[in-house]
């Protein structure tokens, strides 16, 4: 019994002796995402890639909305015919938007994941050379860090990094 005591003390000296010499980095991915130029090229292909699309969509949503205030305002002076055709010509384009709204939304999403994940890796990428170069022993995210000095954060070294690097 006595034996396990002090191998378990001994373990305990040995253990804090080893991490008084760890070297930890903190990232915040958030700020780096914002702050790297990378990200602003990503913002303008969206806008090129989805501009117009979006434009569209707004445009069909302003017809919609004038096609129900027209029923609205002059419903009660319309015939029934009248009435039945605008009628179906709103369910129609109402149907149509919802669907090209859905697909705008799931191509928007994808390629944002699709080009989130590849700047997240490469973010990752920089980060580990980082880390290999200043013999970090640890490197976190700070979404799962509680409390950070100022010191161990390495954010604005990534940034500067990515910065320099072509796409």
């Amino acid at each position: 019994m006595k034996k396990k005591i002090a191998l378990f003390l001994g373990l305990m000296f040995v253990g804090n002796v080893s991490y008084a010499d760890l070297k930890i980095g903190v990232i915040n991915m958030n700020a780096v995402l914002e702050k790297t130029p990378q990200m602003e090229k990503v913002k303008k292909r969206f806008d090129l890639k989805f501009g117009a699309r979006g434009k569209q969509l707004e445009s069909q949503g302003k017809e919609i909305q004038a096609l129900e205030d027209k029923v609205n305002k002059d419903g009660a002076i319309m015939s029934d015919d009248e009435k039945r055709n605008i009628s179906k010509d709103f369910q129609a384009k109402l149907r149509d938007f919802k669907k090209a709204q859905q697909e705008f939304n799931e191509d928007i999403n994808a390629n944002r994941n699709e080009e989130l994940g590849k700047l997240q890796r490469g973010i990752v990428e920089v980060a580990s050379k980082i880390a290999k170069d200043e013999d970090f022993d640890l490197l976190l995210l700070s979404d799962v860090v509680v409390y950070k000095k100022e010191q161990f954060d390495i954010t604005e070294q990534v940034v500067k990094k990515l910065s320099t690097m072509p796409e």
